[in-house]
């Protein structure tokens, strides 16, 4: 198996610190909002790559830190007079409802810096003990000229940093391109208490700490967006390296940007959609095929026109399946048991997710196998051995399904549909909840009403609207 390493800069064979198991650390989100399309192509393509070191028998510890707390929650939760938690939880809740739609597998591990204080406060002790970080007025913060591989994953060179500095001015720090450990709690901030002071950790030693605390070091896999090599990435590796004295990731792995009318998609610039608004017009299948069908480093644009086609190819592989399904049903026992290369397909599907996990070559061995084997189905009129079907659905099953999740097999559907009709019920109450703010009681009693006659009933309490479905009777 082959990854490219950002760090090296070259693609080279993959070797675990401990064989036939894998450590995998991925940033997660800032909580303080609904994640975007942008960042689920991180979160799928992540989990791809844990499902398929799953399917080569690694035993996969895999970890994704939730930033609970932020300059951007803090700000948020001032703006709704609110606490930073109630902010942070709610948006968790949301997250993790929106990664099961995805279909993208639950970490082993989520761990937030505000449940793991100790931790960084250690941390950064530590790095103060050796004369890396420095406190001033109960900020801390890490100098950058002490480390000397300073920019070695990003490639900047500190020199060319300082001379385009554009970092906003602090004269507490000794040089523009210091960074902070630990910040000095504001007034109505919240804080923690440290031996420099109230206050609470630097976005940047948050996950050092914690990447360290879940895994063994050197660390075998880290991933996130291109974005956040420099300067997260690259400061994770100055804090981290600084301390234990050797090397502190082995591959480094980075996504590519989804953008929108080839500009990146950001939530600071308002050119973003959110996932749970994609996932109200398209299934989780359709988007995670659309993402896979683009090299997960590679820049990808978002169009509803490719969505809408990765539905449609989709709708190749469904009919497929539900053919396969029928046939397995029946059992049916016949001398026609045709000479077909599954083995081949096999080894081809591996041998692009061995090559730097390349999906987009991945995805063409399915559908040239879905291609030979409706060919096979068509001139043989159903005559087909039960056990040609069964091979067919041993080869979708672990490929497509298990590695890829694109396959829909059985009742998943069902459960799909479900999900949708939720997004849709919630839909209908916060329109109904804007036309009661208006005033407009009228409509506002008929969504109510209509609803009810779908079987929903809605419940109003002090902060807002509860659902319960009820099965209609059939007449």
């Amino acid at each position: 198996m082959k990854i490219y390493n950002t760090l090296t800069k070259k693609t080279e064979e993959f070797h675990s610190n401990v064989p036939n198991e894998v450590g995998i650390y991925v940033c997660g989100p800032t909580v303080y909002d609904y994640f975007h399309i942008g960042n689920a192509r991180s979160f799928i393509m992540a989990d791809i790559i844990r499902r398929y070191f799953e399917y080569k028998a690694f035993k996969v510890t895999y970890v994704m830190n939730l930033t609970d707390i932020d300059d951007k929650i803090i700000k948020k939760a001032q703006n709704e007079n609110l606490a930073f938690r109630e902010i942070s939880e709610k948006y968790i809740n949301a997250f993790f409802s929106d990664l099961e739609k995805l279909k993208v597998k639950k970490a082993d591990f989520y761990p937030r810096p505000t449940e793991n204080i100790d931790e960084i406060i250690e941390l950064i002790k530590r790095l103060i003990e050796k004369e890396i970080a420095y406190n001033v007025d109960g900020n801390v913060f890490y100098d950058v000229s002490r480390f000397p591989e300073y920019g070695k994953l990003s490639g900047k060179k500190i020199d060319e940093l300082e001379s385009g500095s554009r970092v906003e001015i602090n004269i507490q720090k000794k040089n523009p391109l210091d960074f902070a450990l630990w910040k000095k709690a504001k007034e109505g901030e919240p804080f923690w208490n440290s031996p420099w002071g109230k206050g609470r950790p630097g976005w940047h030693v948050e996950c050092s700490a914690m990447s360290m605390k879940y895994l063994n070091t050197p660390i075998d896999i880290h991933a996130g967006g291109s974005d956040l090599i420099f300067p997260h990435h690259e400061n994770e590796i100055a804090q981290s390296e600084a301390v234990i004295g050797k090397n502190f990731v082995n591959y480094w792995m980075h996504f590519g940007f989804l953008n929108i009318q080839n500009e990146k998609m950001s939530k600071s610039t308002g050119n973003f959609f959110t996932a749970r608004e994609i996932l109200i017009k398209y299934s989780a299948e359709a988007i995670r095929l659309f993402f896979a069908q683009t090299h997960y480093a590679g820049p990808l644009n978002f169009s509803e026109d490719v969505l809408f086609g990765a539905q449609k190819g989709l709708e190749k592989l469904t009919n497929l399946i539900e053919k396969v399904e029928d046939q397995l049903k029946l059992k049916n026992h016949s001398s026609i048991i045709p000479e077909f290369e599954f083995s081949k397909y096999k080894i081809d599907f591996e041998s692009a997710m061995d090559d730097n996990f390349n999906t987009p070559q991945a995805i063409a061995v399915i559908f040239d196998f879905i291609r030979e084997i409706n060919k096979i189905i068509s001139e043989n009129d159903d005559n087909l051995d039960f056990s040609f079907y069964q091979k067919i659905k041993d080869f979708l099953v672990p490929t497509t399904g298990n590695v890829l999740g694109i396959l829909v097999w059985g009742n998943q559907e069902a459960t799909f549909q479900e999900s949708r009709e939720d997004e849709l019920i919630k839909l209908l109450i916060k329109l109904r909840l804007n036309a009661k703010q208006e005033k407009n009681f009228v409509l506002a009693d008929k969504i109510r009403d209509e609803l009810k006659n779908l079987g929903v009933i809605l419940k109003d309490e002090k902060d807002k609207t509860t659902y319960k479905k009820q099965k209609l009777l059939e007449i």
